[in-house]
């Protein structure tokens, strides 16, 4: 798993649309970078669905976020327009970063998933908290509330 106080891996990921998304991108902002198994599964759902209902919230503080699958961009587009999702998830369908993130996987009837993770990155690039084997439920409530704290 990366390390706090370290830059987070420069990527480039195609979002759902096909537009490319870098992390110079998100220079001058706090981002986060949550990363979820398999679109349109309960979990993913879930968390998918809070992050588009706090999307105001996460942006008046300034704070971006982004998910993270290995999923292509088909499958993220259907996913967002399915729930109406506000928020980019991007394909890392070669798991380029998802490895270099140091994410576990996890088998779930003889399937590997890549754990349910999260990570914020300051204005700078700069890896500032990892939250591993999350719970979708609310975490982006203790996301938004770390981060003002960090903010401080």
């Amino acid at each position: 798993m990366l390390e706090t106080g370290k830059p987070f891996p420069n990527f480039s990921l195609p979002n759902q649309d096909g537009k490319v998304t870098k992390l110079g991108d998100f220079a001058g902002k706090w981002l986060v970078v949550y990363v979820y198994p398999k679109d349109d599964t309960p979990g993913c759902t879930i968390q998918g669905k809070s992050f588009t209902a706090t999307k105001a919230d996460f942006d008046a503080a300034n704070i971006k976020v982004v998910g993270v699958s290995q999923d292509d961009v088909a499958s993220h587009k259907n996913f967002c327009n399915k729930f109406a999702f506000t928020i980019d998830l991007l394909a890392d369908t070669k798991a380029e970063l998802l490895n270099q993130m140091g994410i576990g996987q996890a088998e779930f009837h003889g399937t590997k998933y890549w754990n349910r993770s999260s990570f914020v990155i300051d204005p700078k690039g700069v890896l500032r908290k990892v939250y591993e084997k999350v719970n979708p439920q609310e975490h982006e409530k203790m996301l938004l509330d770390d981060i003002k704290a960090l903010q401080k």
